[in-house]
């Protein structure tokens, strides 16, 4: 079916970290960079198919579950778009003490809120965390939760991304530095992803098989884990011990339903 209406709802993966902007400036200063990302990238192919689309993305990075189901669901419903998508959970389960079951009940209320609008919904299973030296420890958390969401989505009648069997993502190539948000390939690869199961025909394919890569020298590794601890991990754990989030004081990119404009 063509969609005239599109609204995305979620954190960091939906906000679109890090995916630049085509032929974005470089930002100011003490000013916020905004990215594209996957939910911009299916919003652009949607307005290729319907000349009356609109969209918006109410995501912000750092968010946790309860934080989107307050701020963003009602937004959302309020919007009255054709299509939402809504991912979160993925800050809360790398926290201790998260529980993937209670996570699972707010998820299911705020599903059955958005399906009752008459909007079709995606939902996304995340990918799998086995490849990552620190979340790999709470991989039984993230699998807990990702099979929730599949119940979630077969009972509500959700499209369902299933990023966890998409083998594209398991190589650091389709990733960032932070080792944490997906690069520019990554973003379009989900995008892929998310049209396929809307059934939506695009030009990428997210079945990536990427070419075999050099022999990395360990010397090089440790230099770049050493790195990713000091630029990356410590800053995170500083939030983390402060009780602050990168998101914090940050306006959604696109608050409001509006056509887009072209990309160069």
């Amino acid at each position: 079916m063509g969609y005239r209406s599109y609204v995305a709802v979620g954190d960091s993966f939906t906000e679109g970290l890090n995916d630049p902007l085509p032929d974005a400036p470089p930002p100011a200063p003490g000013e916020v960079v905004r990215y594209r990302g996957w939910a911009d990238r299916v919003a652009e192919r949607l307005a290729d198919l319907e000349p009356d689309f609109r969209y918006a993305n109410l995501a912000v990075r750092g968010k946790l579950i309860d934080q989107i189901v307050a701020d963003q669901v009602p937004v959302a419903v309020g919007l009255k778009p054709d299509l939402i998508s809504f991912c979160a959970g993925g800050n809360d389960l790398i926290r201790p003490g998260s529980d993937p079951d209670v996570m699972a009940k707010k998820l299911a209320a705020a599903v059955r809120t958005l399906r009752a609008t008459g909007a079709d919904v995606v939902l996304f299973t995340g990918t799998d965390p086995r490849d990552t030296p620190i979340m790999r420890r709470v991989r039984g958390k993230f699998a807990i939760f990702f099979m929730h969401v599949r119940s979630i989505a077969d009972l509500y009648g959700c499209h369902l991304v299933d990023m966890w069997s998409m083998q594209g993502l398991r190589d650091w190539r389709a990733w960032s530095g932070d080792r944490l948000h997906m690069n520019a390939e990554g973003h379009r690869l989900v995008a892929a992803r998310v049209l396929h199961v809307l059934g939506v025909p695009g030009e990428d394919d997210w079945r990536k098989t990427w070419p075999p890569r050099e022999a990395v020298d360990p010397r090089a590794k440790r230099r770049e884990d050493v790195q990713w601890l000091r630029e990356h991990f410590g800053p995170w754990i500083g939030r983390r011990l402060r009780g602050t989030s990168s998101g914090d004081g940050l306006a959604p990119k696109r608050p409001d339903l509006s056509p887009l404009p072209p990309v160069n």
